[in-house]
């Protein structure tokens, strides 16, 4: 009933869908025990618990569309094998050409659910404001939700951690080889300035980790994994109905 990935045109038509959700990932190493879809099966996973809920508490039908693979790389990344860098431009027009087809076809609320660091969409969905000022456009980042302190030991956990690899033994336990994985230990930057975060710049993610993570995942669990993943779930359940209702 909301994912598109498994619906047929016959089963679609016989619902109205209140909002649209989004999921947008990447194509990227996840240290040596995760695949590179990790992104995009998250946030996708996520949007289709989060859609349920929403249907279940309060009877609000959203549709789940097919994740967007094309996230944004730092240097060190996208010359690795098969790691895909994705312009701004690229990513813009691929949100523009989404936003104006369901537009045409009578939509007017989407939910971006988005499960990579390097993908921001502010200043897209400004844009597309300024164009189509009666379709309501949100993005949240499902992992920056609710704080990981009350759900996950390791104080770094950036990429490949405690927290990713927990998510996705909960959803997708035979995706992950944790007897496989690096410590994803971090290597701070030269200008300790840039380590205080007095200013911001793209990490060359090969002199910044030696395994591609950052966060050991050593103590990952399902169980931490399913904890936090209801947790956002949740969240985002309360703001499909609150949009829905918009």
């Amino acid at each position: 009933m909301i994912d598109l990935t498994k619906l047929t045109w016959g089963e679609v038509k016989e619902n109205n869908y209140e909002v649209a959700i989004l999921p947008w990932g990447a194509i990227e190493p996840h240290n040596y025990h995760l695949p590179y879809l990790t992104d995009a099966y998250l946030s996708h996973s996520i949007s289709l618990a989060s859609a349920q809920l929403a249907f279940e508490k309060a009877n609000k039908l959203c549709m789940v569309m097919p994740p967007i693979y094309l996230g944004s790389q730092n240097p060190g990344q996208w010359d690795m094998p098969f790691c895909i860098h994705t312009n701004y431009e690229t990513q813009k027009a691929i949100l523009t050409d989404i936003v104006t087809s369901l537009h045409v076809q009578g939509f007017r609320k989407l939910l971006i659910v988005n499960g990579h660091g390097g993908n921001t969409f502010k200043s897209m969905i400004r844009d597309l404001a300024v164009k189509m000022p009666d379709f309501f456009i949100l993005a949240a980042d499902w992992f920056g939700i609710v704080p990981k302190d009350d759900y996950f030991e390791q104080e770094i956990d950036d990429h490949a951690g405690e927290q990713e690899t927990s998510v996705l033994m909960h959803f997708f336990p035979e995706l992950v080889k944790l007897e496989k994985a690096g410590k994803g230990t971090p290597k701070p930057w030269k200008m300790q300035s840039l380590n205080d975060k007095t200013a911001w710049a793209p990490r060359n993610w090969q002199q910044a980790t030696d395994d591609t993570g950052i966060g050991n995942p050593e103590k990952s669990t399902a169980e931490k994994g399913k904890r936090y993943a209801e947790e956002v779930t949740r969240r985002l359940a309360s703001l499909l109905i609150e949009l829905a209702d918009r």
